[in-house]
């Protein structure tokens, strides 16, 4: 399949592989930013197949992830609510909250639907308008153009009964967080591709200037990957700090400017909480005051009094700013599986326990190699 099949040539990569090793002198920590990524590197065996010195940290770029258990709460505490049909993409109904989780609320009776779109919703209300329809609008600013288009038409259209529960999150404040970290120990990023479809790398560009660390914007298959690991070397060890396009046949520096002049006709900058990190100033968007009639925490407010707390066993926050990873959780894999999750970073389809798990990355916490799982 064009624009496919050639970046999984396995001949390309091991060139590609072996260039980097011949490059590489020192020991690097470089963190992939999206939690997509975090997937593709360790189905390929990428992880294993990289030369000592580079050590491929998981960062929070993964939507469900960093969802606040707050957020979580808040969900099904609307979806439990008669009159109303909650709904969402699917990755979010198995994501643990408080007490239960979303899935639990429909097997109780909640009206609780997945959907693929936010015009899905959109429809589901125009169908029942007895019924005020939510809508669980999660993820970085690659989902925020189509939900800012559902609540536009929401206006637009004239439907009063759709609302959105928003929690969404951009990846340049969450860069920021980690550098200014005192246990800080990235040395680059590789940039989420399909991020940057849509918002360009222009702003990472200050990022790296101020911080003098390189950022290489990746895409998400195997000779993505490793070029775009080669570029990020190839820089450390040279001693440069740029921003680097390793996924060109997707994106460019500006951007996709309608859908950022979209963005920002709907939402605004905000301070947002990501789960187990805390809260990130103007790391995220809310619906603007113009739009206030369609945010589900300004129509249901009786839901802004929750406050839950978080397992302490779970160290996803840890993992989610490169500090530990998966297999250095005592509970990983023991008190902590897909079917029995303690936090979203193990039943996310996109988080980086997830992976561990699936893909028998074990060693560190059970002490047992890898293959005899």
């Amino acid at each position: 399949m064009k624009y496919l099949d050639e970046y999984r040539d396995g001949e390309l990569t091991r060139k590609l592989l072996d260039e980097l090793r011949q490059t590489v002198t020192r020991p690097w920590k470089i963190m992939e930013v999206c939690g997509g990524q975090t997937h593709s590197i360790i189905k390929s065996g990428l992880d294993q197949l990289l030369p000592p010195e580079i050590d491929l940290v998981h960062g929070p770029g993964c939507p469900v992830c960093v969802t606040p258990l707050e957020l979580i709460d808040k969900a099904i505490a609307l979806a439990a609510q008669p009159g109303i049909i909650f709904t969402s993409y699917g990755d979010m109904l198995r994501v643990p909250g408080s007490e239960k989780d979303l899935f639990s609320v429909k097997a109780e009776g909640g009206d609780v639907r997945i959907v693929y779109s936010p015009l899905d919703a959109l429809h589901i209300a125009k169908q029942n308008p007895e019924k005020t329809v939510v809508f669980f609008g999660i993820g970085f600013e690659t989902t925020a153009p189509a939900n800012a288009m559902a609540v536009m038409q929401a206006r637009n259209q004239g439907i009063d009964n759709f609302v959105m529960l928003v929690s969404h999150v951009t990846v340049p404040p969450a860069i920021t967080a980690i550098m200014e970290s005192p246990d800080v120990q990235v040395n680059a990023f590789l940039a989420a591709g399909h991020v940057c479809t849509v918002m360009g790398y222009w702003e990472y560009e200050q990022l790296v200037e101020k911080y003098r660390v390189p950022v290489v914007v990746m895409g998400f298959e195997p000779v993505d990957i490793v070029r775009a690991l080669l570029m990020c070397v190839q820089q450390l060890e040279e001693g440069r700090a740029v921003v680097e396009n390793a996924y060109a046949r997707s994106v460019a520096q500006e951007g996709n400017r309608p859908a950022q002049d979209l963005i920002n006709q709907v939402f605004e900058p905000t301070d947002r909480a990501w789960r187990g990190i805390g809260v990130i100033p103007q790391s995220g968007y809310r619906l603007r005051q113009t739009f206030a009639h369609y945010d589900a925490e300004l129509r249901f407010p009786d839901i802004q009094t929750i406050t839950p707390q978080e397992p302490q066993v779970c160290i996803s926050g840890l993992i989610l700013q490169g500090i530990k990873k998966p297999n250095e959780c005592s509970a990983f894999g023991v008190e902590c599986t897909p079917q029995h999750p303690l936090g979203a970073t193990m039943v996310s389809s996109e988080g980086a326990c997830a992976a561990y798990f699936q893909y028998g990355r074990y060693a560190i916490s059970l002490g047992q190699s890898e293959t005899t799982r």
